[in-house]
């Protein structure tokens, strides 16, 4: 069910929308081979992502870039209004089998196109404090 449409007419370039942290664990990548089909073993498999000169285990790339886009689906209201959505691979995001691996996001205004009724919403997503998706944005429409 869809929430309440942001008011695209407030919107101020630069404007913080949306943010949020998201925990990976070793379950959460095993879950994730399951649901999406990906059992590359470099996934799970500390031996498997070392014999490939891998630091680690690493997030499989897809799932990175759904938890990134989770603060901007909510912030909208309304998985729908996320018309648009690219990101470029920067980074990888190796999860520890003991602490896992947390993933920082900050979604801000980038654009706004009144005619269409558009905002283009600019993440950074970040671990440990370096990017780990480049030129991540979300086009959502905020018409009525």
């Amino acid at each position: 069910m869809a929430g309440p449409l942001p008011a695209l007419d407030v919107l101020q370039v630069g404007e913080l929308v949306a943010d949020g942290s998201f925990t990976l664990t070793r379950d959460s990548l095993v879950r994730y081979a399951g649901a999406s089909g990906d059992f590359n073993p470099i996934h799970y498999r500390d031996d498997v992502a070392a014999s490939v000169g891998l630091p680690g285990v690493l997030a499989h790339g897809m799932l990175t870039m759904g938890l990134a886009v989770q603060p901007v689906v909510d912030w909208a209201g309304d998985p729908a209004r996320v018309v648009d959505y690219q990101v470029r691979f920067t980074r990888p995001v190796p999860v520890e089998a003991s602490v896992g691996a947390v993933i920082t996001v900050v979604a801000k205004v980038g654009a706004i196109d009144v005619d269409a009724g558009i905002a283009r919403i600019d993440l950074t997503v970040t671990f440990e404090n370096q990017t780990v998706l480049g030129k991540a944005q979300a086009r959502v429409s905020l018409a009525p």
